[in-house]
């Protein structure tokens, strides 16, 4: 795929189904998300991989947050489901490394950046896949039952498949006005 089309078309497909990407498709993605900016190369993010019985504990986890949190059951059981929207969900978290010059915005950037190449690198394959946020992206709990520490920040969760059902022809967005200025 051309690399201007796949960057002007670019869409969130939330209608995800197997197969995920896998094998030599799936390397290609995480490679992708180790190419982003990153100033002195501190490598600050991880990705943490859930498919198969990993989405069932990612799951457990997120409800056991929503638990925690004091979450009514409708959402605790919500939230369980959530990573079955996908057969692949990478969640990335930014992880602090110590530095005198990169500040932590920067590697939060960089993490964000990351989760950005990992999709365009699945849609480039003939995947699909939806950045995800929310509620849980800012939990404590969930972070302390990824493993992650108190000053680690998950960026995003990025759900991957097969795009299950057409969307209608991508719009041409011309340069809008309101987010543009010339200086």
């Amino acid at each position: 795929m051309d690399a201007l089309k796949l960057l002007l078309e670019r869409r969130s497909c939330h209608a995800l189904q197997a197969p995920a990407p896998s094998g030599v498709a799936l390397e290609a993605i995480l490679c992708a998300g180790l190419r982003v900016p990153d100033f002195q190369s501190l490598r600050p993010y991880e990705f943490l991989i859930a498919e198969g019985e990993g989405l069932d504990r990612l799951g457990a986890m997120m409800a056991q947050a929503a638990r925690v949190a004091g979450k009514s059951d409708d959402v605790i059981a919500r939230a369980a489901r959530m990573p079955h929207r996908a057969p692949l969900v990478i969640t990335v978290a930014a992880r602090h490394r110590s530095s005198r010059v990169v500040r932590p915005l920067e590697q939060h950037l960089s993490a964000g950046c990351a989760v950005m190449a990992m999709q365009m690198a699945a849609v480039a394959q003939g995947f699909a896949g939806i950045w995800r946020s929310g509620w849980l992206m800012f939990d404590r709990t969930l972070h302390q039952r990824l493993g992650l520490a108190d000053d680690d920040q998950i960026v995003g969760f990025l759900y991957l498949g097969t795009q299950a059902k057409a969307h209608d022809a991508p719009l041409a967005d011309p340069v809008a006005a309101e987010v543009t200025r010339r200086l």
